[in-house]
């Protein structure tokens, strides 16, 4: 035990290199990251290649088209990003993979990659779970240390956690049906705005008058903080056939009544949320907010979650949009917190299509008959 202690110490000490690669969903990225001894993250490269032009015909990801994409290019990818730091692989401390949640193909090719270069370097192995590097990304851009309350919404995940710390979370609430970024992907797609609906949502909407059509705030107002956004993608669909033929201020005001009960829906959680997390730590001030994912780049959605923090009295903590969709910055650094702490992964680990980043909480309505996705 004594000398695992001195390891640590002198592992906490100095800066290590980590390379972290993510393949979960339609990004394929790379990317090395330098933790220092004091804490502090440097991002020395990062690489992303997205795969919209191959689902965009599609409408949505498509699970074999994507893991086909991550296959025909990670090898470059993964060259690029060391190539970029300027490092060899004998200066890397060590190789972070996304092990899970996602798609499995797609889990495959990255951890398998991951697993042979460490194997070849003689590296260790970290596998990462994708909603934790989300959860910790903050420490990586702004130095935000648990505890803290963070916000997910992503197209797969909408969730809100308190983080005590680097591998302990909490989840306080999360959706009972649709994630949040799927719910702009289907908006997109009834309008026929295309994919990915995200953006194009937001590009719309800031033409667009919020009030013109009345959409339910799913949830709002109940005790619990969990989400619920399959109602309110009906009452788009409702609408908008109530409406059609749309004209492009019909399509701008959907789009911009959409994201104002999107983001006053947000709102009422995170405030019943705020009182779950201060309860669970027994305190009376508020935690940080940290909001993480795809969607926390929709600027809407960030003015709404400054109002919201500005309320709760919490400083809020949003990091820049390249680094709120997936990257493999944020597995690079997830990595290097756990490597610091003593984690260490087989060759043998699996892929997890299923990852909760709380494995003790309850599945909840829609979690499917293998438990929540996350």
């Amino acid at each position: 035990m004594g000398g695992f202690k001195k390891f640590r110490r002198a592992t906490l000490a100095r800066s290590i290199r980590v390379l972290g690669i993510e393949t979960s969903c339609d990004e394929t990225a790379a990317a090395v990251v330098r933790r220092d001894g004091d804490g502090r993250g440097v991002i020395v490269s990062n690489v992303v290649r997205s795969q919209w032009d191959e689902h965009r015909a599609f409408g949505g990801v498509v699970p074999e088209i994507a893991a086909r994409a991550h296959a025909a290019c990670i090898d470059v990818i993964v060259e690029q990003a060391l190539s970029n730091a300027e490092l060899g692989l004998t200066s890397i401390d060590a190789i972070a993979a996304t092990a899970g949640p996602g798609l499995i193909g797609g889990l495959l090719v990255g951890l398998t990659t991951a697993k042979a270069l460490a194997h070849a370097g003689g590296l260790p192995l970290v596998a990462v779970n994708h909603l934790a590097a989300h959860a910790l990304t903050a420490g990586l851009t702004d130095g935000v240390r648990p505890p803290y309350l963070m916000l997910l919404v992503s197209g797969g995940h909408t969730q809100v956690v308190l983080v005590k710390d680097v591998g302990i979370y909490l989840r306080l609430g999360t959706t009972i049906d649709d994630a949040l970024g799927e719910a702009f992907d289907k908006t997109a797609k009834l309008l026929g705005l295309g994919f990915p609906g995200g953006p194009a949502v937001e590009r719309r909407a800031r033409a667009g008058d919020p009030a013109r059509f009345a959409l339910p705030r799913p949830l709002k107002g109940r005790d619990d903080a969990n989400f619920s956004f399959a109602g309110l993608k009906t009452a788009v669909r409702r609408q908008v056939q109530l409406s059609a033929p749309l004209s492009d201020q019909d399509i701008a005001d959907v789009c911009a009544s959409f994201e104002a009960a999107v983001c006053e829906s947000v709102a009422d959680r995170l405030v019943r949320a705020d009182r779950l997390a201060r309860d669970a730590m027994g305190r009376d001030q508020a935690m940080p907010l940290v909001a993480a994912g795809g969607v926390a780049a929709n600027q809407r959605l960030r003015r709404t979650l400054e109002v919201t923090a500005d309320r709760l009295g919490a400083r809020l903590y949003v990091p820049p949009p390249a680094l709120c969709t997936d990257n493999g910055a944020m597995i690079a650094w997830a990595g290097a917190e756990q490597f610091i702490r003593g984690q260490r992964d087989t060759l043998d680990v699996a892929a997890r299509a299923r990852w909760p980043l709380d494995e003790t909480a309850a599945p909840v309505l829609g979690g499917g008959k293998q438990g929540a996705k996350a």
